[in-house]
């Protein structure tokens, strides 16, 4: 596995946002084209602009900006339901 630059937090890097927020412009892009026609041309546009952010996504290597935290060990608590019957 990759260990990535970035340590600090859960939130990832400046640029793996920049190439998430590209491909969430793509897809407005895309959606919009097809509400309001549909206009194909802005569809297309939008589809290039996914992937021009998909793109900058491998370029970024984006999924190396992932933390893996430690699996956690949480003690099952004992519970009895009011509708359960004892025995």
């Amino acid at each position: 596995m990759a260990e990535s630059a970035h340590q600090g937090s859960h939130g990832g890097s400046a640029k793996s946002w920049l190439a998430v927020t590209v491909i969430l412009i793509g897809f407005t892009v895309g959606g919009v084209a097809l509400t309001i026609g549909p206009d194909w041309f802005l569809f297309w546009v939008g589809v290039g602009v996914v992937a021009i952010g998909g793109l900058l996504a491998l370029a970024f290597d984006i999924f190396s900006d992932v933390i893996v935290d430690a699996p956690r060990d949480m003690p099952s608590l004992e519970h009895h339901s009011p509708f359960e019957q004892r025995h």
